[in-house]
């Protein structure tokens, strides 16, 4: 798949969390905006469990708009007109970058053989590609829900790479809630007799129907329950009476098999596996002996944390406890809670507050 997007080979091997090294990387990603002489105005943006580097173009393979087009392009909050945009594909996925479904040095799929990837080695691989561009210092590091945690990773561990983190929707460790959701997707995909270890590549069936469970799950999490009510309630779908059967009688019942069947055929199972690990594994605290404010003790990059009232994935409090981290590191933060009905995806959707903040936060 990778030699459809273009990847950047890193010039090294990619150190692991888990130990060992990962050989010959590539990382795909999209710019947008033009880079300034000084190589000043660059803003890196990370992207979410299932996203990709395709944050303001058209998807490659849905052929539906980038992920985030309402907030990246000329005269958008963050303005291509003024900043150079580079958004990359992390290191475990599907979309170009090295994961399971790339080929080991053996000439096969790595399928399970690759390695178990954090968080952290996702965004060395990330500052692995901004070295290859020649951007030492970023404008700003932006992301939301994983790309958040990416976000905070950066100014953590490479704390002279941004001079502003912009995170959203986010947490500094994966609650046990968190990663319980998360298990029972990945126990959906092995469950499915097409998932055959992993090693299904370069078979017709794919582990298609443990994958779109997953991703059924996963979805309920980022929605919220009043927004749930108001758009489907206990509607029926194109119906008047109940079947007393187990179609999808009701218009969330239906949404939700959209939901799934629509990402089997833009993701990997493999690679849901390996990033839900990896957020899973996350816990900015621990990798700094245990507190939060260490991780951030001597940085000089100016934080805005963003949280969402009816999020309940990442909900505000996660947001506060990193906002006092910061605080206690003597790191300057703003901080605001936006009200909105739509739960974790808030970001991603038509929020006008979140622009402001963004734009405000940006320049």
């Amino acid at each position: 798949m990778s030699e459809n997007y273009h990847p950047q080979k890193l010039p090294g091997p990619l150190a692991l969390d888990g130990g060992g090294a990962l050989t010959d990387v590539a990382v795909a990603y999209e710019t947008y905006g033009t880079l300034a002489p000084d190589r000043g105005n660059a803003i890196l943006l990370c992207h979410a469990l299932t996203g990709d580097q395709f944050v303001a173009s058209a998807h490659p393979v849905t052929g539906k708009p980038g992920w985030w087009a309402r907030m990246v392009g000329p005269g958008k909050p963050i303005d291509t007109d003024r900043y150079h945009v580079v958004c990359a594909n992390v290191i475990g996925s599907c979309m170009g970058s090295t994961g399971p479904s790339s080929l080991a040095p053996d000439g096969e799929p790595y399928a399970m053989r690759f390695p178990v990837i954090t968080i952290r080695d996702m965004v060395r691989g990330l500052v692995g590609l901004l070295d290859t561009l020649g951007i030492e210092r970023l404008h700003a590091v932006v992301g939301g829900s994983m790309g958040g945690m990416q976000a905070l990773s950066l100014a953590a561990n490479w704390p002279e790479r941004a001079a502003r983190v912009l995170a959203i929707a986010t947490t500094a460790r994966h609650s046990a809630q968190n990663i319980a959701f998360h298990e029972v997707g990945r126990q959906a995909i092995m469950a499915d007799p097409n998932w055959r270890d992993g090693n299904y590549y370069g078979d017709e069936e794919r582990p298609g129907a443990g994958l779109a469970v997953a991703r059924m799950a996963a979805h309920i999490t980022y929605l919220s329950e009043d927004g749930l009510t108001e758009k489907f309630g206990r509607r029926l779908q194109d119906r008047s009476e109940k079947t007393f059967g187990f179609d999808a009688d009701f218009q969330v019942e239906s949404y939700l098999r959209y939901q799934g069947s629509g990402f089997t055929k833009r993701f990997d199972a493999n690679s849901y596996l390996y990033i839900t690990r990896a957020m899973d594994y996350f816990d900015l605290a621990e990798e700094h002996g245990g507190k939060l404010a260490q991780a951030f003790a001597g940085t000089d990059a100016r934080f805005c944390l963003v949280s969402f009232d009816s999020d309940w994935l990442y909900p505000t409090a996660e947001s506060r406890h990193v906002v006092h981290a910061l605080n206690a590191a003597g790191a300057p933060v703003s901080f605001v809670e936006l009200s909105a009905p739509f739960g974790h995806d808030s970001f991603l959707l038509d929020i006008p507050a979140l622009d402001r903040v963004a734009k405000g936060f940006l320049e």
